[in-house]
């Protein structure tokens, strides 16, 4: 009869567990799971000793180094538990943790999204909630004709690529008067011109005024704007920036701003 393992062979066995390579699933657009290709590094399996912590390490971490942003929904609770070698019970305590921080947002239904970088732009998004529409568009007013500016100059094929992407969305949410999926890809495009500004500072301010955009766009009048006259403002915006005509591109930026501000002093 053979005898028990001994502990080094058991020690072996965890370690060769932790460096299994992992598969990452295909995603097909912004409101699908990150894959491995937008991924820096190999996310490692963790040691069940420490899944909790190491679950909640590993995914702030995943977001810190911007391959999960604010947007992005994280893969299938299937797929984590796989992605990081864990049960599903300690994979739900990380969510919930990562959850009552402020940084992910779980929608019933849909999945769970990322909402911020860190606990500093989660105290500075709880400060935004407690602001007036608009303050916000005020603020805004001066980060979008700086991202326009930058973007018009700096912005490569990638850049333009995943605006036209979030437009196409836009475009088609609001034909089927699909609310929600609206309000995610108009939020995804502006945040795409302050991608393409490559400008990290203003890309963090305007991820923190994320929350309080989709805020002020979750309306009737934002999707009846979208389909009626003057609805092509953003398509125009992405011609301007396209062709790099950096003033007319800051003239539809702040048209779109006080359009919205319209519409925010007729509530």
């Amino acid at each position: 009869m053979r005898g028990a393992p001994s502990w080094d062979m058991v020690t072996r066995c965890l370690m060769f567990r932790v460096g299994v390579a992992v598969n990452f699933p295909r995603s097909g657009s912004a409101q699908t799971p990150v894959n491995a290709r937008r991924m820096g590094r190999q996310v490692p399996r963790v040691n069940r000793v420490s899944a909790v912590e190491a679950a909640i390490e590993e995914i702030r971490t995943q977001i810190r180094e911007g391959h999960w942003v604010p947007g992005d929904r994280l893969p299938s609770e299937a797929e984590l538990t796989e992605i990081l070698g864990i049960s599903r019970a300690p994979l739900r305590e990380a969510t919930r943790a990562l959850v009552h921080a402020g940084l992910l947002s779980v929608r019933q239904g849909d999945g769970t999204y990322v909402v911020a970088v860190d606990e500093s732009a989660v105290a500075f998004s709880r400060k935004l909630r407690d602001s007036k529409a608009r303050d916000v568009l005020e603020v805004r007013r001066g980060l979008d004709a700086t991202a326009v500016h930058l973007a018009t100059a700096r912005r490569t094929d990638d850049d333009l690529s995943a605006m036209e992407a979030t437009l196409r969305r836009r475009r088609e949410a609001a034909s089927a008067g699909d609310q929600a999926t609206f309000v995610d890809a108009d939020v995804a495009f502006h945040l795409a011109v302050a991608q393409a500004a490559h400008n990290t500072l203003l890309l963090g301010l305007y991820e923190g005024l994320s929350m309080a955009i989709r805020e002020s766009l979750n309306t009737t009048e934002s999707l009846q704007h979208a389909v009626g006259e003057g609805g092509d403002d953003h398509e125009a915006l992405f011609d301007a920036i396209k062709s790099g005509d950096e003033a007319r591109a800051v003239d539809i930026a702040l048209s779109i701003i006080a359009s919205q501000e319209q519409q925010c002093a007729l509530k």
